[in-house]
Formats: C-alpha cells, sequence, structure tokens
C-alpha cells in the first residue's frame, strides 16, 4: 500500500513540475509561435512585443498586438491592440486539447480599407481561409493525423473597439465607428478541439461579419452624407465664383462628389 502511495506521490510532483515549467514559459512560446507562424497564417505582418504570464493563476497577458495589411493596401495595418488577456485551464496543458477559459481582446484599433470592391479583411480573410484549407488537405494525405495540439475556446471576448474606415475620396484622412462587441462561446468544442488556424478562421469571420455589419457601415454612411452635404455647400461658393477662379475648381467639386456618391452606392 505504502508503495503505491510513493508512486502516486512522484506522479504527482513529476506533474506538477511539468506543469509549471511549461507555464513559466508560456510567455516566449506564446510570443515566438504569434510572431513566427502569424505571418504565415495571414500572409501579412504580425507580431506582438511581449507577454506576461502568471504562474498562480495560469493567466497571460499580451502586450501590443499588431497585425499588418496585405501588400497592396495602402494603410500599414489593420488592426492594433494594447492587451489580449488570455486564461487557461492549467491542468489541460499537457492534455489535448488544451483548454482556455477566455481570450480578452481590449480596445482594438481597427482600420478598414476599401479598395474598389475588396477591403483589407476581406483579403486577409481569405488568406487565413487558404491556409486552413491547405492544413485540412495535409491532414488528409496523413491520415486524418494533425501535427499539433487541438484548443477548445471556452469564451472569446472583444469588446470597447473602434473602427476607421479609410478611403482613397478621403485623401488619407478616416472617419470612425465604434465596433461592436463579440462574444464567442465554446469555439472547437463541437470537433473535440479546433486547430489555433481553424480557431482563427472562427474568429475573424465574425470579427469581419462585426465590421461590416449594417449598424457600422450605417455609422459611415452617415458621416460621409454629412461629408457631401459640406462640399455641396462649398460647390456653391466656388460657382459663385466661377468667373474668377476658372471653371477647373467646379469640375473638380463636382469629380469628387461624383466619387462619394460612387461609395455610398447611389
Amino acid at each position: 500500500m505504502k508503495k503505491w502511495v510513493i508512486i502516486a506521490g512522484v506522479v504527482i510532483v513529476v506533474v506538477t513540475v511539468l506543469v509549471v515549467v511549461l507555464l513559466s514559459n508560456l510567455g516566449p512560446v506564446i510570443k515566438t509561435a504569434v510572431n513566427t507562424y502569424g505571418p504565415k497564417i495571414t500572409k501579412t505582418d504580425v507580431h506582438l512585443s511581449n507577454v506576461d504570464v502568471s504562474l498562480l493563476s495560469a493567466q497571460a497577458k499580451i502586450k501590443k498586438f499588431y497585425l499588418g495589411n496585405p501588400a497592396r493596401f495602402k494603410s500599414p495595418e489593420a488592426m492594433t491592440v494594447k492587451s489580449i488577456f488570455i486564461n487557461m485551464d492549467e491542468k489541460s496543458v499537457l492534455e489535448d486539447p488544451i483548454i482556455i477559459e477566455k481570450i480578452e481582446v481590449v480596445t482594438p484599433e481597427i482600420t478598414y480599407e476599401k479598395m474598389g470592391r475588396t477591403d483589407n479583411f476581406q483579403a486577409i480573410l481569405n488568406n487565413i481561409k487558404r491556409t486552413a484549407g491547405a492544413e485540412k488537405a495535409s491532414e488528409k494525405k496523413a491520415a486524418g493525423k494533425s501535427k499539433g495540439k487541438k484548443i477548445i475556446i471556452k469564451d472569446f471576448i472583444i469588446r470597447d473597439g473602434k473602427i476607421k474606415l479609410v478611403t482613397s475620396i478621403l485623401g488619407g484622412e478616416g472617419i470612425f465607428s465604434p465596433l461592436p462587441d463579440i462574444h464567442l462561446k465554446n469555439i472547437g468544442q463541437k470537433k473535440g478541439g479546433a486547430s489555433p488556424v481553424e480557431a482563427l478562421k472562427e474568429i475573424f469571420a465574425t470579427l469581419y461579419a462585426k465590421i461590416i455589419s449594417p449598424d457600422v457601415m450605417d455609422a459611415f454612411n452617415n458621416q460621409l452624407k454629412e461629408l457631401g452635404s459640406s462640399i455641396d455647400a462649398a460647390g456653391k461658393s466656388i460657382t459663385s465664383q466661377a468667373e474668377t477662379a476658372g471653371e477647373g475648381i467646379k469640375k473638380e467639386t463636382d469629380s469628387l462628389k461624383g466619387k462619394i456618391k460612387g461609395l455610398l452606392g447611389d
């Protein structure tokens, strides 16, 4: 009996040490994973500056997350986040799937850039879908065996964010709208766990849906209409001075008004 008690005690100690070692190295592991594999998934620049980990609570805080834009877009970034909080189930660190109790993304700043019939977030989402598709094809070739661990995210929250619309007709300036809060539950649970790429695809698709939601688009359209009104007023003033200032100024004003109507779908 004593022998089994000793063995059980040794096992508990070993497992505890392994968990502590893994948690103590969790910060560098997360940072390396994001900075190394993030760009391969999104096909854009992805990096974070630091990760602080609490061993007692199995919580991590990601600082200064940066998501860049695809090459053809002019804005330097698609999203920046000062803080992301992660709360893990420390007991699952050695298991598959790993259970993440909560990820909370606080005050993200999103730059939404329109370019013709597409935009930067649609382009990034397409890149993530292609990466997920390639991963799935690779698993099929390997007889369904996954190369990495799966994860389950019980709660994923994005809150207090804002969106900046950037488009060529605004002349480098932007207009803003709040980002509707997002709360996803049990990501990957139905399949017994999802790969990080699959989880990111679900999260990013939901984020994109919120960015182009009617509430956000209406907020942008109302601001653009106000801009159109101010241009109309300016146009009247320019027209009254056309004899001295020339007809070229009026043509430029009419052209800009036309571009705004085109963006609004009028």
